[in-house]
Formats: structure tokens, sequence, C-alpha cells
């Protein structure tokens, strides 16, 4: 049988139109570079060299099989250094489950921070509620998610990114849309429009707990599936909206962001999901990159 070694030896000699010097570059003696250029002169049916005193030159079949061996040990190279980068997580696909107003702001930004390092890994991006995530992660379908007020999980770890503050989306009619800051507590009696209205618990019951703190039960007159189209209702009047500071980057007229005066001020998390178990190279090197991010941010902690 032809193996890779009889080609790496026939293109040295064939590089070199010598055995003695073709010998002394792959740091081999004489005698079992010539028999292994036999052994492969057997096999093929035909010489591939003249020999010479001045050295070898290559035959037709020589020629011939001179530049697909060439090919053959250029692609062998690039496999195995394509399999040594996989292997430190420098090549591949990276699966991200993501969520509304994630893709906002911090998880842009990670991401960005992950692509920049290693920009031979394919970033593909799924949106799926907070359930999905850690359901495709078990199917190993992601291999990452982004959520908030992520449960506790056996299997599923779970990072802070970010800790954000909570603003409030008011109409411009409303007279609240002229002060500089509000407390939750002047919501109270305010129509409120909550996000989201699947897969409790959600951002939309922490809303309604910080209402309740606040010694009021809010007035919900519409729960809708994610920020932009809670946005989209206070510009249209409905009423008023309580949304991560994120969210604001999605501007809309009629729509003025009011911050909240609470001290200390409630915050929300951003949080990157993994398998506790997962091996991946790519996700090792992800979690690298997301350290430094976190510890460029302030970081610390989990929630």
């Amino acid at each position: 049988m032809i193996e890779l070694r009889h080609l790496k030896y026939f293109a040295a000699v064939a590089r070199e139109q010598n055995i003695g010097r073709a010998a002394l570059a792959l740091n081999i003696s004489q005698p079992p570079l010539t028999r292994q250029i036999q052994q492969l002169e057997e096999e093929i049916g035909a010489p591939l060299f003249i020999r010479s005193v001045k050295g070898v030159e290559l035959t037709a079949a020589g020629q011939a099989l001179y530049a697909d061996a060439t090919a053959i040990l250029s692609l062998t190279d690039l496999a195995i250094e394509r399999a040594r980068r996989a292997a430190h997580g420098q090549l591949g696909r990276l699966d991200v489950g993501i969520f509304g107003t994630g893709v906002f702001d911090v998880v842009p930004r990670v991401l960005l921070k992950f692509r920049n390092a290693f920009p031979d890994v394919e970033i593909a991006m799924h949106t799926m509620t907070k359930e999905q995530q850690v359901e495709a992660l078990r199917q190993r379908r992601i291999t990452i998610g982004f959520n908030r007020l992520v449960s506790k999980y056996p299997d599923v770890k779970s990072r802070v990114v970010m800790w954000e503050r909570l603003v409030v989306g008011v109409p411009r009619s409303n007279p609240l849309a002229e002060r500089d800051a509000i407390s939750i507590a002047d919501l109270a009696g305010q129509p409120l429009v909550l996000f989201p209205s699947t897969g409790h618990p959600n951002f939309s019951d922490f809303v309604a707990h910080q209402c309740r703190e606040h010694g009021f039960i809010p007035q919900v007159v519409q729960e809708v599936g994610d920020a932009v189209t809670g946005v989209a209702l206070v510009a249209s009047g409905f009423g008023v909206c309580i949304i991560p500071e994120s969210a604001t980057h999605f501007k809309a007229s009629g729509v003025v962001y009011v911050r909240l005066k609470e001290s200390p001020p409630t915050m929300l998390d951003v949080s990157c999901l993994y398998l506790r178990d997962d091996p991946s190279p790519i996700l090792r090197e992800f979690l690298r990159i997301l350290e430094a991010f976190r510890a460029e941010n302030g970081v610390t902690g989990d929630a």
C-alpha cells in the first residue's frame, strides 16, 4: 500500500533531484530512502526517476505523480492544521441562543469580542425562549445561551455577563415624561405594558414583584412578547413600560425614557448559560473571552 511517507519521500527526491540531498533534508540515511522509492515504484508498476551519475530526473509517470503528491501533502498539512485549530477552539461553529432585549447591547458586544479573537469560528444565532435554550443546550443544538433571571439547573451553569438598570418608557404626552427621574411607586395607577407574556418566571414577573414591593398591584393593560412590541404600544399611548436600559437603544417616536431613582438601583442580569459538562474547545475559549469581558466591565459573582 502507498502511505503518506512514500509520497513525502518521493516529493523530497523530486525537489532535490538527488537522493543524497533528499535524505539529508529528510534527516534519514540514504539506503532507507532508496528502499522507500523502490517500494513506491513497485506499487505503481513504473519507474518514477531516471537515475544518472549527477542525480535523478522525473519520468513521465514521476511528473504525473509529483503534481498529485504535492497536492495531497498540502491537503494533509491543511487537515492537520485545521484539526489542531479545532482542538484549540479556533475553528468550527458556535451556536448561540439569544433573546429579545439581549440583542440591543450586551450580547452583540460579547459575541463581537469573541469573533475578533477567533474570526474562523462561525457564529450562528437562534432566537429562543429561556426554556427552549435550556432544552437546546441539553440536546447539544446550541453551545451557549443568553437570558435573564435564570433558574438553577443541576446540569446548566449560568454566568452573569452584565447587570442592567431599569428605566421606564413613557408616552411623551404623559406628565411623567417631564420628570428627570421617577420611582416605581410613581407608576401606581398608571396603565402598564408588560413583557414577555410567556416562559415564567420572567421579566414581567420581576416587574410585577417590584411593583408589589413598592406597595401597589400593577394595573396591567397588556402583556406582549418582547420589548420592541412593548415600546411600540407605549408610543401609541397604550401605557407605560418598565424596560432594561439596553432596550433604550430602540428609539420610537413619542416615547421618553425616564430613569428610576431607587437607591440602590434595581438591577437586572444578562446571563450566559452553558452545560456544565460540555468539553467543547470552542466553549472553553468563549468562556475565557467572557471572563475578560466581565473583568473589563467590573462584573463579579453570579445571579
